[in-house]
């Protein structure tokens, strides 16, 4: 609804010079102002579909008026068209062809109707200021536009991102709290299995307190499978790490660890507290070989070495084989696997392990020792790695738009200084052209004779100029009475004045005299 109400009040708008200039008052008529009108709207209506169709329209309603293009009638049309076509058109190239045309055709006129080309030069005057120069202002607008809806859009996107990014959040830190309630509780379930294992084989206890003891044993292996099951549902298979730190230390760890059974030897100068995600990752390089130890291999020793220089952290976990029935094969078993000799959770512990030591700026590697052991070795920096900058893509667009509207307004401004530079100079030439043409040698003046015929003065001349000049100058005396034709030509080629004045009397000489 609005661009019809636009619409039509940019055609009544148009319409009033039509009426103004081309009623029978200004010497037009009723019929051009009807033609005019009908022209006009039809040139609205098509005006947003093909934005070129209006501005060719109205160029070929104005040529027949004045080959000089600029006319009262339609030249209001035609800087609104020029402005509009510049608007609303998306590519360049058919407007640029467009102007072409233009000028090549009232050239063309100019020729057939055998007029000044100063009128031609008027015409491409009238196209750089009336059409072209508001054409580069409505592009200039169109690509101020696109910025700021790119701005808004940009924005938009990032408000998204930003509650996109919040959810991921959420989810993510659900994921740590699963991974860590896995890593402590199967930790836990591990050793209440290992206590209940050992009281299952006790010779001091009864066969009643023994059996209760294995029930207790079995129930503690499922509740791990189970638990096992449930954090692989709640887990993504790229989930970052888990950032929040473990309530423990290192040492702590261990003891709780020698308490349950486990026998474990901690090989370490104190304990460093590390910065960042190192100190949480440290604790569970050293909770996950213990945990790996307490499942594949029980009853076997385990140690623990941390060693510090002045740069990293060197954490070392080494269990020695298990017992037959616990180092059966299984999914992930063998050297090469992610987990140790008969892991049946698949090696997801050891992936993300060593996703949380890579995001602390460490290195993790596990391997198989020659004893049939597991290793697990992990090297953390004591200096936390400075986080990688976001790149920065919505400021990069934006001040790529920015750029394409700075070079759109560059367009707009040396575009029409760069017409007006090539009108001057091709006006200049042609200047010189004509007055070449008008130029009368001094010595063929000065062999001239009175009565001689204009035929007979022509066949003695060697260069004699085609075209006389179009008019006087305004500082030439009154012609002689009695002449039927007075002729000027330029006496130089840079200077207007002076001049020769040739007067013919049925057609020979009567009268010649240098105008000063």
């Amino acid at each position: 609804m609005r661009e019809r109400v636009f619409d039509l009040l940019l055609w009544l708008l148009l319409c009033v010079p039509v009426l103004l200039k081309s009623d029978p008052n200004d010497g037009g008529s009723w019929l051009q102002v009807a033609v005019g009108v009908v022209v006009l709207a039809g040139c609205v209506a098509v005006s947003r579909r093909w934005p070129l169709v209006p501005l060719a329209a109205t160029v070929a309603a104005s040529l027949p008026a004045t080959l000089e293009l600029f006319t009262p009638s339609y030249s209001l049309a035609l800087i609104a068209f020029g402005y509009l076509a510049g608007r609303r058109q998306e590519h360049t190239r058919a407007a640029l062809w467009l102007f072409g045309a233009i000028a090549v055709t009232g050239l063309a006129l100019t020729r057939a109707t055998h007029t000044s080309l100063g009128q031609w030069f008027t015409l491409l005057l009238a196209l750089a200021l009336a059409v072209v120069a508001p054409w580069l202002i409505g592009r200039y607008v169109r690509q101020y536009d696109r910025l700021v809806r790119s701005g808004w859009d940009l924005a938009d996107r990032m408000e998204r991102e930003r509650a996109a990014a919040a959810d991921r959040e959420r989810l993510r830190e659900r994921s740590r709290i699963a991974g860590d309630m896995h890593d402590s509780l199967g930790h836990d379930l591990a050793l209440i299995a290992i206590r209940a294992g050992a009281l299952e084989v006790s010779p001091e206890l009864g066969p009643d307190q023994q059996r209760a003891a294995g029930e207790l044993r079995r129930a503690a292996a499922d509740a791990t499978a189970r638990l096992r099951d449930i954090i692989g549902v709640l887990r993504e298979e790229d989930e970052a790490a888990p950032t929040s730190p473990p309530g423990e230390t290192v040492e702590e760890l261990t003891s709780r660890a020698r308490a349950s059974g486990l026998a474990v030897t901690l090989v370490t100068t104190p304990v460093p507290t590390l910065p960042g995600m190192s100190g949480p990752a440290l604790h569970r390089v050293v909770q996950e070989g213990l945990t790996n130890a307490a499942k594949h291999a029980p009853g076997s020793a385990v140690s623990v070495a941390v060693v510090q220089d002045a740069t990293d952290v060197r954490a070392e976990v080494i269990s020695g084989p298990g017992t037959p029935a616990d180092t059966r094969s299984g999914p992930g078993a063998g050297p090469g696997s992610g987990a140790p000799r008969g892991s049946g959770s698949g090696g997801k512990g050891l992936v993300g392990l060593d996703e949380r030591v890579r995001l602390a700026g460490g290195t993790l590697t596990h391997r198989a020792t020659e004893d049939g052991g597991f290793a697990l070795t992990a090297v953390l920096p004591r200096k936390a790695p400075a986080p990688l900058p976001a790149a920065p893509t919505s400021a990069r667009e934006l001040d790529r738009a920015r750029r394409e509207v700075r070079k759109d307004l560059a367009r707009a401004i040396w575009i029409p200084l760069a017409l007006l530079a090539a009108l001057g100079l091709l006006m200049a030439g042609v200047a010189l052209w004509t007055q070449a043409r008008s130029y009368l040698e001094p010595d063929d003046y000065a062999r001239m004779r009175l009565g001689q015929s204009l035929t007979s003065i022509a066949g003695s001349t060697d260069d004699w100029p085609e075209h006389p000049l179009d008019a006087a100058p305004h500082v030439a005396p009154p012609e002689p009475a009695g002449m039927d034709e007075c002729r000027y030509y330029r006496s130089t080629l840079l200077a207007a004045i002076p001049v020769y004045r040739l007067c013919f009397v049925d057609g020979h000489l009567a009268a010649k005299a240098e105008v000063p």
